[in-house]
């Protein structure tokens, strides 16, 4: 990565024009243009500096919810219910843990009741317990990079 892409990195953090050309007024605030933007966030995703590029809602603040799961898979079941918990579009993340736990993702449903039923209906398609980690405080770690 270059002092340009730190820069992507750190000023993206911070907010997202909403601009009839979003690119190029983000782009021009760090001296490239919006296509030199779009090229380079591509290729940061490429080489795994970011993971996604897109807006964070606080599902909270829309009157939603969200939750931290974790399930105890077997190994041998692990695409099937990988599969069956990803169908779910309630659920924004899913990773897999070397752990007994070694399923975790997160739940984010328009009301706080969509939690319960999403896990529901988990453990019913998959015969799995579905353990809930609600949040008891919300805690925002900035992550800059030497530009």
């Amino acid at each position: 990565m270059d002092p340009t892409d730190r820069a992507i990195l750190n000023a993206l953090q911070d907010g997202f024009p909403i601009t009839p050309r979003p690119y190029d007024d983000a782009g021009a605030a760090l001296g490239i243009t919006g296509a030199e933007l779009i090229d380079r966030i591509a290729r940061l995703r490429e080489i795994g500096a970011i993971t996604r590029f897109g807006p964070f809602f606080d599902a909270a603040a829309m009157g939603g919810a969200f939750c931290l799961c974790a399930m105890a898979v077997p190994a041998d079941r692990w695409d099937e219910v990988l599969t069956k918990v990803n169908a779910h579009p309630q659920v924004a993340h899913n990773y897999e843990r070397t752990h007994a736990l070694n399923m975790w993702f997160v739940l984010a449903t328009d009301t706080p009741e969509g939690i319960t039923r999403t896990a529901q209906a988990i453990e019913a398609e998959t015969g799995l317990d579905v353990m809930l980690f609600p949040k008891l405080e919300e805690y925002f770690i900035g992550f800059r990079v030497q530009a």
